[in-house]
């Protein structure tokens, strides 16, 4: 780990094919106020819609990712032109037709302490990390395959999936299991 002086979020993310995916941790060097969010994002990234937050509390936080389905907005139609996921280079295939929506965590201060993010409260991406892999986190409304160049290869099922996406000279792409243990800094 860095210095105490550089914000870490220990997070443990557990999920199961059917169950809930729960992302719990630590926070060291968050303020009072300091949320940890799951937000729906465009295919470009951008925050769309606040499904889930809670407060750094003692130093620690639990996510409950909901298990209902994304709404409308939040989803696209996987296609191979619009697959900007870690890892991901041309030539991208995708074995089937379907919906899906990404999931991405954000840090943001409750400066009036109404549990969830008001316009006026900075949002800062905090990309969960393992080693040198990243945490992706996307819902699908069925099974697909999504293969690409460097050897990307990732099956989904239906509902919440999470990988951890190591990219280096090949792409290494691994079900995210409930031991494995993420970290994420918190920029100030």
């Amino acid at each position: 780990m860095k210095p105490a002086s550089t914000a870490f979020l220990v997070l443990a993310l557990a999920a199961g094919q059917g169950v809930a995916l729960t992302v719990a941790g630590t926070a060291e060097g968050a303020g009072p106020d300091t949320r940890i969010a799951g937000f729906l994002v465009s295919p470009f990234g951008q925050p769309l819609q606040e499904i889930v937050s809670v407060p750094v509390e003692n130093g620690r936080f639990r996510l409950e990712i909901p298990t209902t389905v994304p709404s409308a907005r939040a989803q696209v139609s996987l296609t191979p032109q619009n697959v900007s996921w870690p890892g991901v280079i041309d030539p991208i295939t995708v074995s089937s037709p379907v919906q899906a929506a990404e999931l991405k965590f954000f840090a943001y201060r409750d400066q009036n302490s109404n549990g969830h993010r008001d316009d006026q409260e900075a949002l800062r991406e905090v990309p969960p990390m393992s080693s040198n892999a990243t945490l992706f986190v996307t819902w699908v409304s069925g099974d697909v395959t999504v293969t690409a160049s460097r050897g990307y290869q990732a099956t989904l099922k239906r509902g919440w999936n999470a990988f951890l996406v190591e990219v280096g000279r090949a792409v290494a792409v691994q079900p995210f299991s409930d031991n494995e243990v993420v970290s994420v800094r918190l920029r100030r």
